[in-house]
């Protein structure tokens, strides 16, 4: 066993012996034995790890708690654009685990975990809007924060600070006037 070993890992390990998963500590900490750890994995492989994930006996990582994205643009020796990123919990086995998928211009696309846990709609939906990352697969990706006709998508790192015009056509509106 590894430094950075951890159950979840190593069964993951034992199940897909071709990903390279470069298991993390989300944070250090002196008291490893309740480390919560980080794994990447590719697009193409995302459904196969989250279905063992939820299934598995040993795992059951029942609950989606989170979804979201981060956009790497600039970033020191990023390698990558977007991260997805899934945050699970398993309520039955008490442990938590943190999956990272990466994905690139032009057009960042992973599968949708929609299938897995329901959950994941609207996250999945707010990704999408917000970051520009398709969920292939996705019953409804639509936009959920901004309008369809949007073009942009606000929360990259290449959007600007000022916004894109989208605020000049509406009535500023004052205390007087209200």
């Amino acid at each position: 066993m590894s430094e950075l070993s951890h159950p979840v890992i190593d069964l993951l390990v034992r199940q897909f012996p071709g990903v390279d998963f470069a298991p993390a500590p989300l944070l250090a900490k002196k008291n490893k034995s309740d480390e919560q750890m980080c794994v990447r994995v590719g697009p193409d492989r995302l459904l196969d790890v989250m279905t063992f994930l939820r299934e598995d006996d040993s795992c059951c990582f029942e609950q989606l708690c989170d979804l979201t994205c981060v956009d790497y643009l600039n970033f020191p020796k990023a390698r990558d654009r977007y991260g997805v990123v899934y945050s699970l919990l398993s309520l039955t086995k008490g442990h938590r685990l943190w999956v990272k998928c990466f994905v690139n211009d032009p057009s960042p696309e992973v599968p949708s975990v929609f299938g897995i846990w329901k959950g994941a709609n609207w996250m999945e939906r707010e990704v999408w809007d917000m970051f520009g990352v398709r969920f292939a697969g996705h019953p409804d990706l639509r936009r959920i924060l901004t309008w369809e006709a949007f073009e942009a998508h606000p929360l990259r790192k290449d959007y600007p600070l000022q916004g894109r015009g989208e605020r000049e056509n509406f009535e500023t509106i004052t205390r007087e006037s209200a």
